[in-house]
Protein backbone atom coordinates (compact mmCIF):
# COMPACT_ATOMS: atom_id res chain seq x y z
CA UNK A 1 0.00 0.00 0.00
CA UNK A 2 1.36 3.12 -0.71
CA UNK A 3 1.92 5.71 1.96
CA UNK A 4 -0.40 8.07 0.13
CA UNK A 5 -2.85 5.76 0.46
CA UNK A 6 -2.43 4.74 3.46
CA UNK A 7 -3.34 8.61 4.68
CA UNK A 8 -6.37 8.66 2.57
CA UNK A 9 -7.63 5.50 4.22
CA UNK A 10 -6.60 6.55 7.78
CA UNK A 11 -8.25 9.95 7.54
CA UNK A 12 -11.36 8.87 6.13
CA UNK A 13 -11.41 6.04 8.65
CA UNK A 14 -11.25 8.61 11.77
CA UNK A 15 -13.44 11.21 10.06
CA UNK A 16 -16.32 8.44 9.77
CA UNK A 17 -15.93 8.10 13.87
CA UNK A 18 -15.87 12.10 14.18
CA UNK A 19 -17.45 11.43 17.72
CA UNK A 20 -15.19 9.28 19.22
CA UNK A 21 -12.16 10.24 17.68
CA UNK A 22 -13.17 13.68 19.48
CA UNK A 23 -12.34 12.13 23.03
CA UNK A 24 -9.88 9.42 22.01
CA UNK A 25 -8.03 12.83 21.16
CA UNK A 26 -9.23 14.57 24.05
CA UNK A 27 -7.45 12.20 26.50
CA UNK A 28 -4.13 12.86 24.54
CA UNK A 29 -4.79 16.52 24.57
CA UNK A 30 -5.18 16.62 28.37
CA UNK A 31 -2.39 14.36 29.04
CA UNK A 32 -0.22 16.33 26.67
CA UNK A 33 -0.84 19.48 27.92
CA UNK A 34 -0.66 18.36 31.59
CA UNK A 35 2.52 17.18 31.29
CA UNK A 36 3.47 20.36 29.37
CA UNK A 37 2.03 22.69 31.78
CA UNK A 38 3.37 20.70 35.13
CA UNK A 39 6.86 20.29 33.48
CA UNK A 40 6.95 24.25 32.79
CA UNK A 41 5.51 25.23 36.42
CA UNK A 42 8.43 23.25 37.78
CA UNK A 43 11.38 24.28 35.81
CA UNK A 44 9.74 28.16 36.15
CA UNK A 45 9.38 27.49 40.10
CA UNK A 46 13.87 25.92 40.03
CA UNK A 47 14.80 29.34 37.99
CA UNK A 48 12.86 31.54 40.37
CA UNK A 49 14.77 29.76 43.75
CA UNK A 50 17.89 29.72 41.95
CA UNK A 51 17.31 33.32 40.47
CA UNK A 52 16.64 34.59 44.51
CA UNK A 53 19.42 32.95 46.06
CA UNK A 54 21.78 34.52 43.04
CA UNK A 55 20.16 37.63 43.82
CA UNK A 56 21.58 38.18 47.48
CA UNK A 57 25.01 38.36 46.07
CA UNK A 58 27.27 37.00 43.89
CA UNK A 59 30.37 33.89 45.02
CA UNK A 60 29.10 34.62 48.50
CA UNK A 61 29.88 32.47 51.73
CA UNK A 62 27.44 33.01 54.25
CA UNK A 63 28.55 32.41 58.41
CA UNK A 64 26.34 32.19 60.93
CA UNK A 65 26.23 31.70 64.86
CA UNK A 66 25.38 28.14 66.36
CA UNK A 67 26.66 24.83 66.11
CA UNK A 68 25.43 21.72 64.76
CA UNK A 69 25.88 19.59 68.33
CA UNK A 70 26.51 20.38 71.92
CA UNK A 71 30.45 20.69 72.81
CA UNK A 72 30.72 16.78 73.41
CA UNK A 73 28.49 15.46 71.04
CA UNK A 74 25.67 15.07 73.58
CA UNK A 75 24.24 18.62 73.66
CA UNK A 76 20.96 20.13 72.62
CA UNK A 77 21.57 21.08 68.89
CA UNK A 78 21.68 24.99 68.21
CA UNK A 79 19.81 26.29 65.57
CA UNK A 80 21.47 28.91 62.56
CA UNK A 81 21.40 32.48 64.59
CA UNK A 82 20.49 31.14 67.76
CA UNK A 83 24.24 31.72 69.40
CA UNK A 84 26.21 34.69 70.30
CA UNK A 85 29.59 33.72 68.84
CA UNK A 86 30.57 35.95 66.00
CA UNK A 87 31.52 39.73 66.73
CA UNK A 88 33.25 43.10 64.54
CA UNK A 89 36.54 41.37 65.42
CA UNK A 90 35.82 38.15 63.57
CA UNK A 91 34.43 40.09 60.29
CA UNK A 92 37.92 42.19 60.09
CA UNK A 93 40.26 39.52 60.66
CA UNK A 94 38.19 37.41 57.62
CA UNK A 95 38.89 40.50 55.61
CA UNK A 96 42.50 40.75 56.69
CA UNK A 97 44.13 37.19 57.11
CA UNK A 98 42.38 35.23 54.62
CA UNK A 99 43.27 34.72 50.79
CA UNK A 100 40.78 35.11 48.02
CA UNK A 101 38.65 37.23 49.66
CA UNK A 102 37.26 40.41 47.96
CA UNK A 103 35.22 41.80 50.48
CA UNK A 104 33.25 41.03 53.91
CA UNK A 105 29.85 43.11 55.15
CA UNK A 106 29.12 41.81 58.87
CA UNK A 107 25.55 42.49 59.60
CA UNK A 108 23.02 42.58 62.85
CA UNK A 109 19.75 42.10 62.23
CA UNK A 110 16.58 42.66 63.97
CA UNK A 111 12.58 43.21 63.88
CA UNK A 112 11.40 46.43 65.24
CA UNK A 113 8.35 48.67 65.04
CA UNK A 114 8.86 51.34 62.42
CA UNK A 115 6.76 54.72 62.65
CA UNK A 116 6.19 57.40 60.66
CA UNK A 117 3.25 59.80 61.91
CA UNK A 118 0.36 57.77 61.46
CA UNK A 119 1.58 55.05 59.44
CA UNK A 120 3.62 52.11 61.30
CA UNK A 121 5.28 49.20 60.48
CA UNK A 122 7.03 45.67 61.61
CA UNK A 123 9.93 44.82 59.31
CA UNK A 124 13.51 44.14 59.64
CA UNK A 125 16.10 46.46 60.22
CA UNK A 126 19.69 45.51 59.45
CA UNK A 127 22.68 47.22 60.87
CA UNK A 128 25.33 46.95 58.14
CA UNK A 129 28.62 48.65 56.90
CA UNK A 130 29.03 50.85 53.99
CA UNK A 131 30.42 47.46 51.64
CA UNK A 132 26.56 45.83 51.64
CA UNK A 133 25.72 47.13 48.04
CA UNK A 134 28.61 45.47 46.83
CA UNK A 135 28.47 42.22 48.43
CA UNK A 136 24.82 41.95 48.28
CA UNK A 137 24.43 43.05 44.70
CA UNK A 138 22.00 46.37 45.63
CA UNK A 139 21.56 49.89 43.96
CA UNK A 140 20.17 52.66 45.17
CA UNK A 141 17.07 54.14 43.71
CA UNK A 142 16.95 57.53 46.03
CA UNK A 143 19.91 58.97 47.97
CA UNK A 144 22.46 57.45 48.78
CA UNK A 145 23.81 54.01 50.93
CA UNK A 146 25.88 53.94 54.09
CA UNK A 147 29.36 55.96 54.68
CA UNK A 148 31.97 55.07 56.19
CA UNK A 149 31.75 58.23 57.95
CA UNK A 150 28.21 57.03 59.03
CA UNK A 151 29.58 53.74 60.48
CA UNK A 152 32.06 56.28 62.25
CA UNK A 153 30.38 58.66 63.38
CA UNK A 154 26.99 56.27 64.58
CA UNK A 155 24.84 58.48 62.55
CA UNK A 156 20.99 58.47 62.94
CA UNK A 157 20.58 57.46 59.18
CA UNK A 158 18.49 54.37 57.57
CA UNK A 159 18.16 53.66 54.10
CA UNK A 160 14.87 52.19 53.35
CA UNK A 161 14.18 49.35 51.04
CA UNK A 162 10.97 50.20 48.43
CA UNK A 163 8.71 48.06 49.87
CA UNK A 164 9.13 49.68 53.27
CA UNK A 165 9.39 53.13 51.64
CA UNK A 166 5.72 52.45 50.39
CA UNK A 167 4.62 51.56 53.64
CA UNK A 168 5.44 54.06 55.43
CA UNK A 169 5.13 57.32 52.56
CA UNK A 170 3.35 55.95 49.86
CA UNK A 171 3.84 53.62 46.63
CA UNK A 172 7.03 55.41 44.60
CA UNK A 173 7.49 58.00 47.31
CA UNK A 174 10.96 59.80 47.60
CA UNK A 175 11.09 60.24 51.40
CA UNK A 176 14.69 61.26 51.71
CA UNK A 177 15.29 63.93 54.13
CA UNK A 178 12.08 62.88 56.58
CA UNK A 179 12.44 60.96 59.80
CA UNK A 180 11.33 57.34 60.89
CA UNK A 181 11.13 56.29 64.42
CA UNK A 182 12.82 52.84 64.45
CA UNK A 183 12.01 51.40 68.38
CA UNK A 184 11.00 55.17 69.48
CA UNK A 185 14.88 56.03 67.99
CA UNK A 186 14.60 58.69 65.29
CA UNK A 187 16.48 58.12 61.88
CA UNK A 188 16.82 60.61 59.10
CA UNK A 189 16.25 58.90 55.55
CA UNK A 190 19.14 59.14 53.26
CA UNK A 191 18.20 56.92 50.66
CA UNK A 192 15.99 54.11 48.64
CA UNK A 193 17.30 51.00 47.59
CA UNK A 194 16.13 49.77 44.12
CA UNK A 195 13.56 46.97 44.03
CA UNK A 196 14.85 43.15 43.93
CA UNK A 197 11.69 40.95 44.98
CA UNK A 198 11.80 38.55 47.87
CA UNK A 199 13.92 35.73 48.30
CA UNK A 200 14.42 32.69 50.75
CA UNK A 201 16.89 34.41 52.95
CA UNK A 202 14.05 37.55 52.89
CA UNK A 203 13.13 40.47 51.02
CA UNK A 204 15.78 43.36 51.05
CA UNK A 205 13.22 44.93 49.56
CA UNK A 206 11.20 44.97 53.18
CA UNK A 207 14.33 45.85 54.98
CA UNK A 208 16.13 49.32 57.00
CA UNK A 209 19.16 49.53 56.82
CA UNK A 210 21.40 51.68 58.84
CA UNK A 211 25.01 51.84 60.43
CA UNK A 212 26.32 48.56 61.75
CA UNK A 213 27.56 50.64 64.94
CA UNK A 214 24.40 52.44 65.29
CA UNK A 215 22.24 49.43 65.54
CA UNK A 216 24.78 47.96 68.45
CA UNK A 217 24.40 51.44 70.60
CA UNK A 218 20.61 52.44 69.97
CA UNK A 219 18.57 49.16 68.54
CA UNK A 220 19.80 45.55 69.65
CA UNK A 221 22.58 46.54 72.52
CA UNK A 222 24.34 43.89 71.76
CA UNK A 223 28.01 43.37 70.23
CA UNK A 224 27.59 40.12 68.30
CA UNK A 225 26.59 39.53 64.95
CA UNK A 226 23.97 37.79 63.20
CA UNK A 227 25.53 37.00 60.07
CA UNK A 228 28.95 37.27 58.60
CA UNK A 229 28.80 37.86 54.61
CA UNK A 230 31.49 37.11 52.63
CA UNK A 231 32.15 37.96 48.87
CA UNK A 232 35.03 35.74 47.26
CA UNK A 233 37.27 36.62 44.39
CA UNK A 234 35.44 33.81 41.94
CA UNK A 235 33.46 31.19 41.93
CA UNK A 236 36.52 29.14 41.74
CA UNK A 237 38.15 30.10 44.86
CA UNK A 238 35.03 29.83 46.82
CA UNK A 239 36.21 26.73 48.54
CA UNK A 240 39.89 27.55 49.16
CA UNK A 241 38.46 30.85 51.27
CA UNK A 242 35.59 28.84 52.95
CA UNK A 243 38.30 26.22 54.31
CA UNK A 244 40.57 29.23 55.08
CA UNK A 245 38.03 31.00 57.38
CA UNK A 246 36.94 27.73 58.85
CA UNK A 247 40.43 27.65 60.10
CA UNK A 248 40.64 31.27 60.92
CA UNK A 249 38.06 31.18 63.33
CA UNK A 250 38.43 27.79 64.66
CA UNK A 251 41.33 29.38 65.90
CA UNK A 252 40.07 32.39 66.81
CA UNK A 253 37.54 30.98 68.86
CA UNK A 254 40.02 28.52 70.39
CA UNK A 255 38.13 25.21 69.45
CA UNK A 256 40.29 22.15 68.72
CA UNK A 257 37.95 19.90 67.05
CA UNK A 258 35.78 21.16 63.66
CA UNK A 259 32.99 19.29 64.56
CA UNK A 260 32.21 21.38 67.63
CA UNK A 261 32.48 24.34 65.74
CA UNK A 262 30.28 27.52 67.29
CA UNK A 263 29.43 29.02 63.48
CA UNK A 264 28.24 27.39 60.08
CA UNK A 265 29.71 28.69 56.74
CA UNK A 266 26.89 28.05 54.15
CA UNK A 267 28.01 28.03 50.47
CA UNK A 268 26.12 29.47 48.17
CA UNK A 269 26.97 27.51 45.37
CA UNK A 270 26.50 24.86 47.50
CA UNK A 271 22.57 26.03 48.27
CA UNK A 272 21.99 26.94 44.83
CA UNK A 273 22.99 22.86 43.82
CA UNK A 274 20.51 22.21 46.67
CA UNK A 275 17.32 24.19 45.90
CA UNK A 276 17.91 22.91 42.02
CA UNK A 277 18.00 19.14 42.99
CA UNK A 278 14.91 19.60 45.33
CA UNK A 279 13.54 21.89 42.58
CA UNK A 280 14.21 19.21 39.61
CA UNK A 281 12.49 16.23 41.84
CA UNK A 282 9.77 18.39 42.07
CA UNK A 283 9.68 18.89 38.45
CA UNK A 284 9.45 15.20 37.98
CA UNK A 285 7.15 14.08 40.41
CA UNK A 286 4.95 16.65 38.71
CA UNK A 287 5.77 15.15 35.31
CA UNK A 288 5.05 11.77 36.78
CA UNK A 289 1.60 12.68 38.16
CA UNK A 290 0.84 14.42 34.94
CA UNK A 291 1.96 11.85 32.83
CA UNK A 292 -0.91 9.05 33.97
CA UNK A 293 -3.13 10.83 32.33
CA UNK A 294 -1.08 9.77 29.15
CA UNK A 295 -1.45 6.44 29.97
CA UNK A 296 -5.06 6.59 30.60
CA UNK A 297 -5.28 8.29 27.29
CA UNK A 298 -3.33 5.80 25.78
CA UNK A 299 -6.05 3.06 26.70
CA UNK A 300 -8.79 5.07 25.55
CA UNK A 301 -6.38 4.76 21.86
CA UNK A 302 -6.25 1.00 22.53
CA UNK A 303 -10.07 0.80 23.07
CA UNK A 304 -11.34 2.54 20.89
CA UNK A 305 -9.20 0.46 17.90
CA UNK A 306 -9.90 -2.49 18.98
CA UNK A 307 -13.69 -1.40 18.73
CA UNK A 308 -12.83 -0.17 15.10
CA UNK A 309 -11.42 -3.72 14.11
CA UNK A 310 -14.50 -5.63 15.41
CA UNK A 311 -17.04 -3.52 13.62
CA UNK A 312 -14.75 -3.40 10.43
CA UNK A 313 -14.23 -7.52 10.83
CA UNK A 314 -16.17 -7.86 7.37
CA UNK A 315 -14.22 -5.14 5.52
CA UNK A 316 -10.71 -6.80 6.84
CA UNK A 317 -12.16 -9.78 5.75
CA UNK A 318 -12.78 -8.56 1.88
CA UNK A 319 -9.51 -6.41 2.04
CA UNK A 320 -7.71 -9.95 2.43
CA UNK A 321 -9.97 -11.66 0.03
CA UNK A 322 -8.88 -9.23 -2.86
CA UNK A 323 -5.10 -9.24 -1.78
CA UNK A 324 -4.52 -7.10 0.94
CA UNK A 325 -1.23 -8.47 2.81
CA UNK A 326 -0.96 -8.30 6.78
CA UNK A 327 1.17 -5.43 7.15
CA UNK A 328 -0.80 -3.58 5.16
CA UNK A 329 -4.25 -4.24 7.27
CA UNK A 330 -1.38 -3.79 10.35
CA UNK A 331 -0.07 -0.36 8.84
CA UNK A 332 -3.83 1.08 8.58
CA UNK A 333 -4.88 0.65 11.46
CA UNK A 334 -1.73 1.69 13.46
CA UNK A 335 -1.89 4.52 11.09
CA UNK A 336 -5.41 5.77 12.33
CA UNK A 337 -3.90 4.93 16.16
CA UNK A 338 -0.74 7.25 15.05
CA UNK A 339 -2.54 9.91 13.55
CA UNK A 340 -4.92 10.44 16.41
CA UNK A 341 -2.01 10.85 18.90
CA UNK A 342 -0.48 13.09 16.67
CA UNK A 343 -3.21 15.71 16.63
CA UNK A 344 -3.96 15.60 20.17
CA UNK A 345 -0.27 16.04 20.75
CA UNK A 346 -0.43 19.26 18.51
CA UNK A 347 -3.26 20.19 20.44
CA UNK A 348 -2.07 19.13 23.84
CA UNK A 349 1.28 21.29 22.84
CA UNK A 350 -1.48 24.40 22.53
CA UNK A 351 -2.74 23.76 25.59
CA UNK A 352 0.13 23.78 27.72
CA UNK A 353 1.29 26.52 26.44
CA UNK A 354 -2.03 28.42 27.21
CA UNK A 355 -2.07 26.74 30.71
CA UNK A 356 1.10 28.02 31.23
CA UNK A 357 1.06 31.62 30.03
CA UNK A 358 -2.39 31.47 31.96
CA UNK A 359 -0.62 30.36 35.41
CA UNK A 360 2.00 33.14 34.59
CA UNK A 361 -0.39 35.72 34.31
CA UNK A 362 -3.04 35.28 36.46
CA UNK A 363 -1.92 33.16 39.20
CA UNK A 364 1.49 34.83 39.61
CA UNK A 365 3.85 32.03 39.47
CA UNK A 366 7.23 31.74 37.46
CA UNK A 367 6.33 29.12 34.38
CA UNK A 368 9.28 28.35 32.04
CA UNK A 369 8.37 26.07 28.09
CA UNK A 370 11.64 24.63 27.53
CA UNK A 371 11.60 23.31 24.19
CA UNK A 372 13.00 19.72 25.16
CA UNK A 373 9.48 19.49 27.31
CA UNK A 374 7.70 20.38 23.88
CA UNK A 375 10.09 17.62 22.00
CA UNK A 376 9.55 15.43 24.45
CA UNK A 377 5.75 15.27 25.03
CA UNK A 378 5.07 15.25 21.35
CA UNK A 379 8.18 11.97 21.27
CA UNK A 380 5.60 10.35 24.40
CA UNK A 381 2.47 11.34 22.00
CA UNK A 382 3.93 9.63 19.05
CA UNK A 383 5.08 6.19 21.60
CA UNK A 384 1.82 6.06 22.92
CA UNK A 385 0.02 5.65 19.60
CA UNK A 386 2.39 3.11 18.33
CA UNK A 387 2.66 1.19 21.45
CA UNK A 388 -1.41 0.86 22.21
CA UNK A 389 -2.10 1.07 18.67
CA UNK A 390 0.26 -1.98 18.05
CA UNK A 391 -1.79 -4.50 19.37
CA UNK A 392 -5.25 -4.12 17.57
CA UNK A 393 -3.36 -3.30 14.24
CA UNK A 394 -1.69 -6.75 15.35
CA UNK A 395 -4.75 -8.58 15.93
CA UNK A 396 -6.62 -7.17 12.78
CA UNK A 397 -3.82 -8.39 10.73
CA UNK A 398 -4.25 -11.71 11.65
CA UNK A 399 -7.75 -12.21 11.13
CA UNK A 400 -8.50 -15.15 8.82
CA UNK A 401 -10.43 -14.11 5.50
CA UNK A 402 -12.86 -16.13 5.46
CA UNK A 403 -14.07 -16.18 9.00
CA UNK A 404 -13.95 -12.23 8.55
CA UNK A 405 -16.27 -12.37 5.78
CA UNK A 406 -19.06 -14.64 7.67
CA UNK A 407 -18.70 -12.11 10.46
CA UNK A 408 -22.26 -10.18 11.35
Amino acid sequence: MLLSDLYKETFFAIKANRGRSSLTVLGIVIGIGSVIAMVAIGQGSQKSIEASIESIGSNLLIIMPGSQQGLGGGGVSAGRGSAQTLTLEDAEAIKKETASVKAVEPELTGRYQVSVKSNNTNTQVVGTVAEYPEVRNVEVDFGNFLTEQDIKGLSKVAVLGPTTRDDLFGEGANPVGETVRINKVDFRVIGVTKSKGGSGFGSQDDMIFVPLATAKAYLSGSSYLSTIYVQAENQESLTAAQNGITELLLARHKISDPANADFQILNQSDIVATASSVTGTFTMLLAAIAGISLIVGGIGIMNMMLTNVTERTREIGLRKAIGAKRNDISNQFLGEAVMLTFIGGGLGIILGLLVSVAVSKFANIATTVSASSIVLAFGVSAAIGIIFGYYPARRASKLNPIEALRYE
